[in-house]
């Protein structure tokens, strides 16, 4: 019987899965955090795909990583480095290696570490160990003969069994962290519940490593817990993505609503997964139409919105290019449309599966004339649901196309979801015209308190009319060429944005709100960093704050209060200063405002904010 080891508790820890694209490191890793959250740990994602589509087996290029954060209590990122790296081959290892701690445990598949394996990783030396002077504790396991010994009399062929070799390794890490098996056999009878066969013998291989780490204790010193502190609200929860929980959004809104969704898109990475997810809905009353284009995408959304229902399109940077001028369309009509761009590394078809915040001033600005519409940006995965849901409501209320940005760290990246009561959301009330309306209204007649028109849904009686992309007099609505038609139409427009502030929350200050010596500013996906950031300088003892903008564009009414109440202010964005650029603008006086700006296609890192945040206080 295997002597008892030493158990440590750790109130967090950091994984990372990592080996080719058809090794399922991505599976494994999301096994491993819904295992995880289902004992009660809080989790934050970052699947890191390559963007290869099949790059050679075993080469550089072709790797593909997974990293889930766990903790006892809130984790805001998936974090910087991780405590137990898996690396399925030596390409792995190689390229994955520096997202290690020292102390990290490293598991390998030493099947996988062949002399040809490290020649298609290009290393020079038999040991890859020595080459990369690693020194940390490794766990060397016969992944691939083991699953092969396991599952011989299985009836299955070769090619099956080699795909079960991340099943090990999660059982492996199970072991190593206390977890129970049983919710990962009901995850995978779910995945494979047409090929039972499938699933039974990934079942016994996960069993296997777990077994493997008990009877061996993995060459390791130690096992662990994260024990959780049971601090969330109780409730039904789910391990969410961004782009499910958008999907999940833009439903609840239309059902609130009371009106049909409509999806015109064309797939784009890291967009495209909205789509997938929106059209198992039709018995919600969904419809999706994946167009030939991006053009037509937004053009058939338009029309949707013109028709009288809840009006998406969905794309990523290159594909809002694209749908400008249709972007434009909805803007000088007046239609409401929701526009969901997942950012992704540019210019042109750049980083496709990488993370950036580049298309702020695209948003912002990128249409001819004065085009002024809302910009949302969501913060964390979960936060996709709340961001859709908003972006919906603002469309909607307001008549106006808005634009919800996301990312491919929080499309990808996914977090525990306290699922939501949708009766405790807002109301969502659309501006319909009053059957006493009929005869004397006109397509760009106003509601007085706010500037929104009516919205007359076509064949409504008595409300005949026609709209589009030539500009219309004001009080008729029959096109007009007259200047000062033009000028007022175009003050009329840009009021009505403006005003939407008066219906949003006011800019939140988290930390020291009332006297930090920093404020931290930051907007979308960036916000889990920034806030560890300033958790970490507080622990220092220094006074921070942090201000993240969920709406962009209008300013919340007391940005300028906030952003002026500070000594220091740093904006820190993964572009070249676009949001920066954007409250000078908008905000007289900010003398005092520094700027943090990596264009990476990663993740910021967290130490990487404290530092530079440090290096400006003390300036």
């Amino acid at each position: 019987m295997a002597e008892e080891m030493m158990v440590k508790e750790l109130e967090d820890v950091v994984v990372r899965f990592s080996g080719d694209s058809g090794d399922g490191m991505q599976l494994a890793g999301n096994m491993f955090s819904n295992i995880s959250a289902t004992e009660g740990n809080d989790i934050s994602t970052f699947p890191d795909y390559p963007a290869d589509i099949r790059a050679p087996q075993g080469t550089l290029t072709g790797v593909s990583g997974f990293q889930v954060h766990i903790g006892s209590d809130k984790v805001y990122t998936p974090g910087d480095k991780c405590d137990v790296l898996i690396a399925m081959n030596p390409a792995a290892l190689k390229t994955q290696y520096k997202y290690c701690k020292p102390q990290s445990v490293i598991i390998i598949d030493t099947d996988s570490f062949t002399k040809r394996d490290l020649e298609k990783a290009q290393f020079q030396l038999e040991n890859p160990f020595s080459e990369l002077g690693i020194k940390n504790e490794v766990v060397e396991a016969a992944i691939t003969t083991m699953c092969k010994e396991s599952l011989k009399d299985s009836g299955l062929d070769n090619k099956t069994i080699m795909r079960t070799k991340n099943m090990f390794a999660l059982g492996l890490v199970c072991w190593l962290f206390h977890r129970d098996l049983s919710v990962g056999e009901k995850l995978l009878r779910e995945k494979f519940a047409r090929k039972p066969e499938i699933a039974e013998a990934n079942i016994k291989v996960m069993y296997d490593g777990y077994h493997f780490g008990e009877n061996t204790h993995a060459s390791v010193s130690t096992s662990y817990m994260v024990p959780p502190k049971n601090q969330n609200k109780s409730g039904r929860y789910m391990d969410i993505n961004g782009n499910k929980a958008t999907a999940y959004g833009l439903i609840a809104a239309a059902e609130k609503a009371g009106l049909q969704l409509y999806l015109g898109s064309y797939p784009i990475t890291p967009a495209t997964d909205i789509l997938h997810e929106l059209a198992k809905h039709k018995s919600l009353g969904v419809k999706t139409v994946q167009c030939e284009d991006e053009i037509a995408g937004c053009a058939s959304a338009v029309g949707a919105a013109f028709a009288g229902a809840l009006a998406v399109t969905t794309t990523s940077g290159p594909g809002i290019c694209l749908k400008s001028e249709a972007i434009n369309l909805a803007v000088i009509a007046e239609l409401p449309l929701v526009i969901i761009d997942v950012q992704r590394g540019g210019p042109s078809t750049g980083l496709p599966t990488k993370s950036e915040q580049t298309d702020l001033l695209q948003v912002l600005y990128g249409r001819n004339g004065e085009s002024p519409l809302p910009v949302i940006a969501a913060s964390s995965p979960t936060d996709c649901f709340d961001a859709a849901y908003t972006a919906c409501k603002i469309a909607l209320e307001h008549m106006t196309p808005v634009v919800l940005l996301s990312d491919a760290y929080i499309a990808n990246g996914s977090e525990a979801w306290h699922l939501p009561d949708l009766a405790s959301y807002p109301a969502i009330c659309p501006p319909y015209v009053k059957p006493e309306m009929a005869g004397a209204w006109t397509p760009y007649q106003r509601n007085p308190e706010n500037g929104v028109r009516y919205w007359a849904i076509p064949g409504t009686e008595g409300f005949m009319h026609r709209i589009g992309g030539l500009e219309k007099s004001s009080e008729t609505g029959a096109i007009s060429t007259e200047a000062e038609n033009h000028h007022l139409m175009t003050v009329l427009r840009a009021e009505k944005v403006a005003r939407i502030a008066d219906d949003l929350p006011e800019l939140e200050v988290e930390g020291d709100a009332d006297d930090a010596d920093l404020l931290i500013v930051g907007f979308g996906g960036t916000y889990g960093h920034l806030h560890s950031a300033m958790d970490a300088l507080q622990r220092q003892g220094k006074k921070v704050a942090l201000a993240h903008f969920h709406v962009i564009n209008p300013l919340p009414r007391n940005a300028a209060e906030v952003l002026l109440r500070y000594k220091k202010v740093v904006v820190a964005e993964q572009n070249m200063g676009q949001l920066a650029g954007f409250l000078r603008m908008k905000v007289e006086g900010l003398s005092h405002l520094y700027q943090f700006n990596q264009v990476k296609g990663q993740p910021f890192v967290v130490q990487e904010l404290v530092d530079a945040f440090l290096k400006i206080m003390e300036d």
